[in-house]
């Protein structure tokens, strides 16, 4: 007799094997806030501040933000060692040490070592603000004079830059949001002008071949990040650049390589190549003015990174990348250029590729260390056209505007809070839009106001103070979810910060003012 198979305790099996991978799959698929906060905590992992990208993406991812600086690194030493008539030997040595020391100071602002570097994904270049004063201090008393005094103010910034670091708390949202909105605003009148490449007084608006070019480039970055698959998409600026140069092979005269062929293999950058610093008491003031201005501006692209990476910047941090500021431009006077910044429009490509990786700016600078001693390498990159600049230029700066526009969504927008950005952004504007309306005041003045950055930071700092006073951030108080250290927040920025908050992070009212009339619980 053939015994009958115990069905039974088959079945039981494997229904509880069943049952078991009902239920996993349950579990797995259910939504879960706890799975969807670990997704997210694993993205963030996976593209940290701290987190190195394998070779094959941090190169380009380098090179791209070399690309997105180059210009505006390389117009100061050819500004300036042009109004001292320089040789194009010498030129060409000024903008081989820019390039080293920028690379330099890069890597320290973003490795950082005991107590410089902000640790963050910064660019440093040669700041414009100081180009008017150093043409000033050379003309009257050499470019000895000029490096001497540069040394002076980045010892100044070096030591000054813990006690500017405690202005951090004069910006809250309503500042920094503004400031980054002007940053900007501000930077496309660099976007413009190098569009406007090759203008005439006779013909004094952009050639029309210019204005294609930046439009096809801004409009193949917009393909590719609408189209491409996620790790070209991350590079569609630098490809826009490569493309928009590869096109304009076919136009004569639109990329000038000529000076690859006499461009050298290999340079060394000396330190005092043109003799040692000299120190004059009113060049030296002159240029601690400026360092001022430069602290004042990469406070602002500091807070800006900080807000685009989800890191915000400590009061520490901030004067470490001070510090870092002021040893970039000691080396800078050393190494025969001048102060360094952070560079806005860098801000603006890590917003648009939306990297954090601080190491792709460490990468960045040991690129440019290279181009500082390899002049032909530089000499080609230096062939992009202007116009393909001015094309990608439009959409970083863009980002960079946009970025401070997210910040002020933090914001409620009463009527004073609108009177802060709408003035801060006005005066701003007043030299980007008519650059020599403040021609005829003194020269202090027009250091600082000349700048719309600091400007527009200095003022929104003032009405901040004055117009959202102590009295209107504790109407504040009572807000369920968001601190009012800086003015009285909305429902709606309340909404969007609840941890009910779905989808659009639109929640019931109801759960607010549920929220309101909860007692406050024991912090213990």
């Amino acid at each position: 007799m053939t015994p009958t198979p115990n069905v039974g305790v088959t079945d039981g099996a494997e229904g509880r094997r069943r049952g078991m991978a009902g239920a996993t799959m349950s579990e797995t698929t259910a939504p879960s806030t706890e799975s969807k906060a670990a997704k997210r905590a694993a993205r963030a992992t996976a593209n940290g501040v701290d987190t190195i990208p394998p070779l094959a993406r941090l190169f380009p991812l380098g090179l791209q933000h070399v690309l997105a600086l180059y210009a505006g690194a390389v117009a100061v030493p050819l500004i300036v060692g042009g109004a001292l008539d320089y040789s194009a030997a010498d030129l060409a040595f000024l903008i081989s040490a820019d390039l080293f020391i920028a690379g330099i100071a890069t890597i320290v602002q973003s490795v950082g070592f005991w107590r410089f570097g902000v640790r963050l994904p910064l660019m440093q270049g040669v700041t414009f603000a100081a180009v008017g004063p150093m043409i000033a201090i050379g003309l009257e008393h050499g470019i000895t004079t000029i490096f001497g005094s540069v040394i002076a103010c980045g010892l100044f910034m070096i030591l000054i830059a813990p006690f500017f670091a405690q202005l951090l708390r004069f910006f809250p949202p309503i500042v920094t949001g503004t400031v980054i909105l002007i940053i900007g605003l501000s930077l496309m009148r660099v976007a413009a002008g190098w569009i406007m490449t090759g203008s005439t007084a006779e013909e004094p608006g952009a050639p029309p071949i210019n204005v294609a070019f930046a439009f096809g480039t801004l409009l193949l970055i917009v393909l590719i990040e609408r189209f491409a698959p996620a790790p070209l998409a991350r590079v569609s600026v630098l490809l826009g650049l490569v493309v928009g140069t590869l096109a304009a092979l076919f136009v004569p005269g639109m990329v000038d390589w000529s000076n690859v062929g006499e461009a050298g293999w290999f340079a060394i950058v000396t330190p005092f190549h043109f003799g040692l610093p000299t120190f004059e008491l009113a060049s030296i003031v002159s240029m601690i003015i400026v360092g001022i201005v430069i602290m004042t501006e990469t406070t602002g692209d500091m807070i800006a990174v900080g807000e685009i990476v989800d890191k915000p910047v400590t009061r520490r941090q901030l004067a470490d990348g001070l510090r870092a500021d002021g040893l970039g431009t000691v080396l800078g006077g050393i190494f025969n250029t001048f102060p360094y910044t952070a560079f806005a429009q860098n801000v603006g490509l890590v917003s648009l590729t939306g990297v954090r990786s601080r190491y792709v700016a460490t990468m960045a600078g040991l690129i440019l260390v290279v181009l500082g001693v390899i002049p032909k390498v530089s000499a080609i990159v230096e062939g992009v056209p202007r116009a393909v600049l001015g094309g990608a230029g439009i959409a970083l700066f863009g980002m960079v505007a946009a970025s401070g526009i997210r910040t002020l969504t933090k914001v409620k927008f009463n009527n004073r809070n609108v009177l802060i950005v709408a003035i801060s952004v006005g005066v701003a504007l007043l030299p980007t839009v008519t650059p020599t309306i403040y021609e005829q005041f003194p020269s202090w003045f027009q250091l600082i106001f000349d700048s719309g950055i600091s400007a527009g930071a200095i003022i929104a700092i003032l009405l901040n103070l004055l117009l959202n006073s102590t009295d209107l951030r504790k109407s504040a108080e009572g807000d369920p979810v968001l601190s009012p250290h800086d003015a009285v927040r909305g429902p709606a920025a309340a909404a969007l910060a609840h941890p009910e908050a779905q989808g659009t992070g639109l929640i019931p009212t109801t759960v607010l003012e549920a929220e309101k009339e909860k007692p406050p619980t024991d912090p213990a």
